[in-house]
């Protein structure tokens, strides 16, 4: 049974938010057919991602180039190409570090969430109410699980932890894990993803 689409998402409010859209993995179980690129709603899965956190500040996308994209968006790649989600969010926070006016938080978020638009509400209400001592709000699904590709989190927190944690081929809960983390409940299928043909059919992307 396809999973089931909320009317609309809540109105997005809460801190300033730049954003690092993590698009550069290898779609092996799509046979290699680029998942960003996989067509949804008039767009790709990387364009709905980024149309999501346009309103909220700078965003890169770390991952091949894309030549759709909106000119304002920053691009960077990991380095070297395929050496993981965390290397991949070291790339994109040196994209944003020399920007003027860096916002305060960084939304971490995988390009393969169509419906990640429903979750960064409920992310940026719970960064907006975290105590001090929080270093980020991650994403938990109504299964209980932890989304390691759906969090915000301190700017400062997110460059301290960069500096000391190896990150090439490193697993990203292996960064996360040395940061206070809240958790927040998003709606149902807002954190669902697209691995494979079998979650393409079920989140009727085809």
């Amino acid at each position: 049974m396809p999973t089931s689409h909320a009317a609309h998402p809540a109105p997005l409010s809460g801190p300033s938010v730049d954003t690092v859209v993590v698009a550069g993995g290898r779609s092996s179980r799509l046979g290699g057919t680029p998942k960003a690129q996989l067509p949804v709603a008039g767009g790709t899965l990387l364009s709905r991602t980024v149309e999501a956190v346009l309103p909220l500040g700078a965003v890169v996308v770390v991952g091949p180039e894309d030549p759709a994209l909106p000119p304002e968006v920053l691009t960077a790649r990991e380095d070297p190409p395929f050496s993981g989600p965390a290397a991949a969010v070291a790339a994109g926070a040196v994209a944003l570090r020399d920007l003027r006016g860096r916002a305060p938080w960084t939304a971490v978020l995988a390009c393969d969430m169509p419906r990640v638009d429903h979750a960064l509400p409920v992310l940026l209400a719970g960064a907006a109410r975290a105590a001090s001592d929080v270093d980020g709000v991650m994403a938990l699904s109504r299964e209980g699980r932890r989304e390691n590709l759906a969090v915000v989190v301190r700017t400062a927190a997110l460059e301290r932890v960069l500096a000391t944690v190896p990150t090439r081929d490193a697993a990203l809960r292996s960064v996360w894990r040395h940061l206070r983390w809240d958790e927040v409940t998003v709606p149902g299928g807002s954190t669902a993803d697209v691995d494979t043909w079998e979650d393409v059919h079920r989140l009727e992307l085809d």
